[in-house]
């Protein structure tokens, strides 16, 4: 049976008359690296702060191994490593120094000098004070702080913000690694190929509300159907003015769209016209992200929409 590593009822948050979240329905069970994506604003970093405790939810409940993120705050967090959005840190401590104490604070995990390890693999030098590093240094620095503790749970908000690419296939493999020892990842980010590569389930949040909650490798095949169709003339405009089916592009010898439902129609109503070929097209995580973020959210045939 899967267990769940958190579990969210109803989660609301408001900032005073501003809504941060509402009304969101989560479960990120043991072992899965689960991807939270949406844009800035949309609620990612406010589902995190409530899970960690770090601010009060309006209404609702969030709990973690079972346990509910308000009355077991402290007790909660010795067993997830987390990885803010926006780091503070000690400038003038030498980046040894912080992992020592964070190691000391962390307490007796079987994870001891682990850290070095990790450094090492970021390509950090550790003997630098941590006020002289790069962002993308200081961003090693938070990374290893998150993982060095071998945590249950790896609450990661936007990781490799800042990074450059090699390293950003460092930290990839970071996160596989925890997957394949039965640890847990909440991975929240808008990097959408790097979700695509390491993730087993998606939750979009639009808006401060969680949209869609599915498995990647669904979401991607069940969402749309991209389809170019190729004629030796194009048919009338409106041939294609079905349900659930968008124009996106044409030129003068085809046109490209998006099928939600009413494929056998579209088949069909090709066949009467001199139709030359077929194309279709795979979508990327990428393109099904923008397409819940307003390019083509609920909408229907309309023309050319680039």
């Amino acid at each position: 049976m899967n267990e769940k590593i958190i579990e969210t009822h109803n989660l609301t948050v408001y900032y005073g008359k501003y809504r941060g979240i509402k009304d969101v329905n989560l479960t990120v069970e043991r072992g899965e690296a689960f991807g939270f994506l949406g844009p800035n604003g949309a609620g990612k970093t406010t589902t995190q702060r409530v899970l960690l405790d770090v601010i009060r939810p309006t209404s609702g409940s969030a709990t973690i191994f079972g346990l509910d993120c308000r009355s077991h705050g402290v007790e909660l967090r010795r067993r997830v490593g987390y990885l803010p959005g926006e780091l503070a840190l000690y400038k003038e401590m030498r980046a040894d120094q912080f992992f020592k104490m964070y190691e000391y604070l962390r307490g007796d995990n079987g994870a001891g000098g682990y850290w070095r390890e990790l450094a090492e693999r970021l390509d950090l030098d550790t003997n630098r004070k941590i006020g002289n590093f790069s962002r993308g240094n200081k961003q090693k620095v938070g990374i290893v702080a998150a993982f060095m503790s071998k945590p249950d749970l790896l609450v990661l908000d936007e990781p490799t913000s800042g990074l450059d690419p090699l390293v950003q296939q460092t930290v990839m493999e970071l996160v596989r690694e925890v997957k394949a020892n039965g640890r847990t990842v909440f991975f929240s980010s808008h990097i959408l190929p790097e979700v695509q590569a390491v993730c087993d389930r998606v939750g979009i949040i639009r808006q401060g509300e969680l949209v869609a909650t599915q498995r990647v490798e669904e979401l991607i095949a069940a969402r749309l159907n991209r389809m170019t169709l190729i004629f030796a003339d194009l048919p009338p405009a409106d041939t294609f003015d079905l349900d659930g089916v968008t124009e996106i592009s044409r030129t003068e010898q085809s046109l490209t769209l998006e099928i939600r439902e009413n494929l056998p129609a579209v088949l069909a109503a090709a066949a009467q016209h001199d139709i030359r070929d077929i194309e279709t097209h795979n979508m990327s995580l990428e393109e099904i992200f923008l397409d819940y973020y307003g390019r083509g959210n609920g909408r229907k045939n309309g023309g050319n929409n680039g």
